[in-house]
């Protein structure tokens, strides 16, 4: 066994694909001693109840462990890959490889935890020293409690309780270069079967996303210098190209959040006209926090209400309705465009994704766990924490919930957010010729009209499958139910 003044050590790689600013990878490069990169696709651990990634992300995964490939050979080690329980696995590498420490970040989720608890347990078992590093938050749980210990249920006092902890600290460099450890086996990317095949569904994806740690970094550098100003506003019109796109990143840890809060008060700091939009962009980067925390309170999250009053609630159940919802075949196209946009690219703009969500939960009266699955499988920035307290919010049963009588009207939203109905015509393609003044409501338009702009309504474009205030109404009557409960 290797003398443990040059035995190599171990950095386990989990949401964190990047080598800038990893504080575990770091640490292990600082030794001077080999470094072992390994990543372990664990869908084995069964105590740990670690949820399964969707499709779209899974697919997403996969390109990204190819772009930490390239990273990690330029700068002189090759990533490990495994397919297996990482419990058993790690513990295991540490013995074959003569590595006496192993790095990694934390998440602080319970099955993560979880993970990280018996990985521990094993490798002190084995002599083997685990160091663990803070995660991918700007502030731990355990920073942000009420006096009684717990978690804060209201985005706002949240975001003050961040701002008041002050910068996190600045991010770390990439290792120029490391020293390889010893040969160990790997897997191979294909051999995790990430990538859909029969049929191959992704070719959207790929059309419209760049995964990896680079792309991330140019992604931030291009929305700072390009769409940081105006973010506030255009940030709900579905027809610019006003948000960052990072969310995917995020959720990969492609990019960490203080790289990102570091570079937009750098921004700010610079352009100081830019501070308003800074702040609401910052804010949005808070609520994802607020999300994760959420989570870590509440671990079942995307199955239990927060609010128990809604365990009565009377959801329909309309297998017909909601494979319509899911096609984008409500009649409706603002909901209709998003659910188009969220197939084909993996993601939605994020006030869609509101006016989407009300609309199955509120005008269809369909349970908001349906809703949030689908958007587990079909989004490529689905976030343990973000997807189900995003969907609990809407449907009124979260923290922080939208109140339960703002039931969003489609043609209003898609009136004030896609005015001139871009974004309708770029994915409900079938409506692209009406008059901009109809295509948020096509069945407003004269016969003539419709002939003109080659739609047959029930044919080439459904009729809204609801009313839209026969649904509100039938909506406020089920909520007063439980407001009143």
């Amino acid at each position: 066994m290797a003398d443990r003044s040059d035995a190599p050590c171990i950095v386990w790689f989990r949401d964190d694909l990047r080598l800038s600013d990893h504080s575990a990878l770091h640490a292990a490069a600082a030794t001077g001693r080999p470094v072992i990169c390994l990543y372990v696709l664990d869908e084995t651990s069964r105590r740990t109840g670690a949820r399964p990634i969707g499709g779209a992300a899974r697919w997403w995964l996969a390109q990204s462990l190819r772009a930490l490939e390239k990273r990690m050979g330029d700068a002189g080690v090759p990533l490990v890959l495994r397919n297996g329980n990482a419990a058993a696995i790690i513990p295991e590498l540490a013995r074959a490889s003569g590595a006496r420490d192993v790095f990694w970040n934390r998440i602080a989720q319970a099955p993560h935890q979880a993970a990280e608890d018996d990985i521990a347990t094993a490798l002190r078992e084995r002599g083997v020293h685990g160091q663990t590093f803070a995660g991918d938050l700007l502030a731990t749980p355990d920073s942000v409690r009420t006096k009684e210990g717990r978690g804060l249920r209201v985005f706002t006092p949240f975001w003050r309780r961040i701002q008041a902890l002050g910068a996190p600290p600045d991010p770390l460099p990439s290792p120029r270069r490391l020293r390889a450890g010893p040969d160990v086996a790997s897997d191979t990317i294909e051999s995790l079967c990430l990538e859909p095949t029969r049929p191959d569904w992704a070719g959207g994806l790929r059309e419209t996303w760049t995964p990896g740690e680079s792309a991330a970094q140019k992604r931030l550098k291009d929305f700072l210098n390009a769409h940081l100003a105006g973010y506030a506003h255009d940030r709900d019109r579905p027809d610019r190209d006003g948000t960052s796109g990072l969310s995917p990143h995020l959720r990969f840890g492609e990019i960490s959040p203080r790289q990102i809060w570091h570079a937009t008060h750098f921004a700010a700091a610079e352009r100081p006209a830019l501070a308003a939009d800074a702040d609401k962009f910052l804010s949005e980067l808070g609520w994802r926090d607020f999300c994760r925390h959420l989570l870590f309170d509440v671990p079942d999250l995307a199955t239990r209400n927060l609010q128990p009053s809604f365990d009565g609630f009377s959801w329909r159940h309309d297998d017909e309705a909601l494979k319509a919802w899911q096609r984008g075949q409500t009649g409706y196209p603002i909901v209709d465009a998003g659910m188009r946009q969220l197939w084909h690219t993996g993601v939605m703009h994020n006030r869609v994704r509101m006016v989407v969500a009300s609309f199955l939960v509120k005008h269809l009266l369909i349970d908001w766990r349906a809703g949030e699955q689908w958007f587990w499988d079909t989004l490529v920035d689905a976030d343990a924490g973000n997807n189900p307290a995003n969907w609990q919010w809407v449907a009124g049963c979260g923290a922080d919930a939208a109140p339960y009588f703002r039931v969003f009207n489609p043609v209003l939203q898609g009136e004030k957010f896609d005015p001139d109905g871009a974004y309708v015509s770029r994915w409900v393609g079938e409506l692209a010729q009406l008059p901009k003044k109809l295509i948020h409501q096509p069945w407003e338009a004269t016969p003539l009209e419709l002939a003109s702009a080659g739609v047959t309504l029930g044919k080439t474009y459904p009729h809204p499958i609801i009313d839209h205030r026969k649904g509100r109404e039938r909506a406020l009557k089920a909520y007063e139910k439980v407001r009143g409960g």
